[in-house]
């Protein structure tokens, strides 16, 4: 376009020097008698009515050019209008994502510091469930004790045999805690801690064979009690307080070639209990 509007106004220029030339009064055009004729040979009038037109036609090309710049400038300002108004909705809309974007942030913030505060209330919660448990066990296995006497019924004489035995004491009297067990004449220890037995035995005087047994513990013999006399009836005991931990074995073992002797009188007893955990 601006080329086009160039070489115009060049043309435009050229036809008005042109006449210019031809219409001076100091040029020195020479006249050869009543013929008024160029040197070209054509009239100069012809020229000058044809350059007129010209330059009209050049003048409305160049209107109606300038016309349609117009008409483009029009449109470029409304364009460049409608960018700027697409460029401060951007900006809006970018300030109002950079705003979702912060809140959402300090929204995360939130819902972390939440997330933690519930992990640590449900810790805390977990903690005290299994203290309030433990608690509860301790209470429970602190209530440890048991009695109970060598036979269930009647009365009679157990040995003598030739290698020691265990005796099951199968009248229970007490079993708070059920860590003593009557079919095997087995204390399990249901808790580390120290504990307190006691056994009494009893049998009528025999001259070979005397009254004893032994106080065991996982298999390890701890205190005996022993008594022989030729005739009536004897008696002895032991004890001991020992420290267990949690499924230690504690029984009453028979001496071997010894006998012991029980009836509803109950003078053959195995007794037990927790003093305190450890």
């Amino acid at each position: 376009m601006e080329k086009t509007v160039f070489v115009l106004l060049l043309l435009l220029v050229c036809c008005f020097s042109e006449e210019q030339v031809h219409t001076e009064p100091g040029n020195d055009i020479i006249q050869q008698g009543p013929q008024t004729q160029t040197q070209t040979g054509e009239p100069a009038s012809g020229r000058q009515q044809t350059c007129v037109p010209d330059i009209h036609t050049v003048l409305r090309e160049m209107n109606a050019m300038l016309a349609e710049q117009r008409v483009e400038m029009r449109h470029l300002q409304r364009d460049n209008e409608e960018l700027k108004g697409l460029k401060t909705q951007l900006n809006l809309q970018k300030t109002q994502l950079d705003e979702l974007k912060r809140h959402s942030e300090v929204a995360q913030i939130k819902l972390t510091a939440q997330a933690a505060e519930v992990a640590s209330l449900k810790s805390r919660s977990n903690i005290t469930e299994s203290q309030v448990e433990t608690l509860s066990r301790d209470r429970e296995v602190k209530q440890v004790a048991f009695s109970a006497s060598l036979l269930a019924s009647g009365s009679g004489t157990i040995g003598p045999f030739n290698t020691h035995n265990t005796l099951v004491y199968r009248h229970v009297t007490t079993n708070i805690g059920n860590a003593y067990n009557p079919n095997t004449g087995f204390f399990i220890a249901p808790v580390r801690g120290a504990y307190h037995f006691q056994f009494y035995i009893g049998a009528h005087g025999h001259a070979s064979h005397p009254s004893a047994a032994v106080l065991v513990k996982n298999g390890q013999h701890i205190f005996i009690a022993y008594e022989h006399q030729a005739s009536h009836f004897g008696s002895s005991s032991n004890g001991a307080s020992l420290l267990l931990e949690k499924g230690d074995v504690v029984f009453i073992r028979l001496w071997q070639n010894a006998r012991i002797y029980d009836s509803g009188n109950h003078h053959s007893t195995f007794s037990g209990h927790l003093l305190f955990t450890m």
